[in-house]
C-alpha cells in the first residue's frame, strides 16, 4: 500500500509501508557494521538525518560521523575491517567559517566523516537539529525527532512520523530537539536562501591521492590559504 498522509490538527501523520521499514532496517544495519568497528578502537560515532529520524528513502545517505578530532590514520585503520579500497577521500570546508572535515566514501551513498579542526557550538548542534543517534541507540532501534531539508520537523511515531512546519514554530522546535534557538534560526536562513538562489559551491574541496595523508594535505593548504589557516585557529 502507498503511504497516505493524514492531517492531525496542525500536524500531518505519515504511516510507513513495509518497504520503508525494510529500507530503514537495511540502511541501519550498514551503519551499525561501520560504527561497531570504530567502537572496537574506542571511537564514538553518530549517524544523523533521516537514518536517525526514520524517514528514509532510496536516495538516503549513510553518513557515520565522528563528532570530535581524531587521527585520520586511526579512522582509516578502523575501516580496514570493512573495506580497504575506498571509493574516494576528500577534505571539504563548506564555507570560510565552517570547519574543514575529512570524508571517506566507502560507496556512493556510504561515508565516514570527521572534523579536522574544533567544531563550534552551532556546528555541533547542526547534527542534532537534523536528528542524531549513537551506536547504542541505533542497536536498540530508537528514532529521534529532527528537521529535514524542507524545514519540516519530523517526530517519530509507532507507525511512522508526524510532520510540522518549523517556520512559526521555532521555539517549540528547539525545545523538542534539545538545541538552541540560534541553530534553528541559522538553518532557516541557510535553507531558505538555498531555495531562492540554489545550492552554491563549497569553499574548499580537495580529493586526496592514494598516498596522501589528511592532516598533511590540510596543513599544506593552510600554509597558502589564510582563510583555512584562520579557521584552524578558531575555538
Amino acid at each position: 500500500m502507498a503511504e497516505k498522509p493524514v492531517s492531525i490538527g496542525d500536524k500531518i501523520e505519515i504511516r510507513y509501508n513495509s518497504k520503508r521499514w525494510e529500507l530503514l532496517k537495511k540502511l541501519r544495519e550498514k551503519a551499525i557494521s561501520i560504527m561497531e568497528n570504530f567502537s572496537k578502537y574506542g571511537v564514538q560515532t553518530i549517524v544523523h538525518g533521516s537514518l536517525a529520524r526514520g524517514d528514509v528513502k532510496k536516495s538516503s545517505d549513510v553518513d557515520v560521523f565522528i563528532p570530535y578530532i581524531v587521527s585520520s590514520f586511526l579512522v582509516e585503520h578502523a575501516l580496514e575491517g570493512i573495506k580497504t579500497d575506498f571509493l574516494s577521500r576528500e577534505i571539504v570546508q563548506a564555507t570560510p567559517q565552517y570547519a574543514a572535515k575529512g570524508y571517506i566514501y566507502l560507496e556512493d551513498n556510504v561515508s565516514v566523516s570527521f572534523p579536522m579542526v574544533n567544531l563550534r557550538r552551532l556546528e555541533n548542534e547542526f547534527y542534532y537539529f537534523g536528528g542524531a543517534l549513537h551506536l547504542e541507540d541505533l542497536e536498540q532501534g530508537k528514532r529521534v525527532p529532527g528537521v529535514d531539508k524542507r524545514l519540516i520537523l519530523i517526530e517519530p511515531t509507532e507507525y511512522g512520523h508526524l510532520e510540522t512546519p518549523v517556520i512559526g514554530n521555532e521555539a517549540n522546535t528547539a525545545k523538542i530537539l534539545g538545541v538552541s534557538l540560534d541553530i534553528v534560526n541559522q538553518r532557516i536562513r541557510v535553507l531558505m536562501k538555498r531555495d531562492k538562489v540554489g545550492r552554491t559551491g563549497v569553499y574548499l574541496k580537495r580529493v586526496l591521492e592514494r598516498d596522501e595523508n589528511f592532516e598533511q594535505v590540510l596543513k599544506k593548504i593552510a600554509d597558502k590559504d589564510s582563510v583555512v589557516r584562520n579557521r584552524m585557529r578558531m575555538k
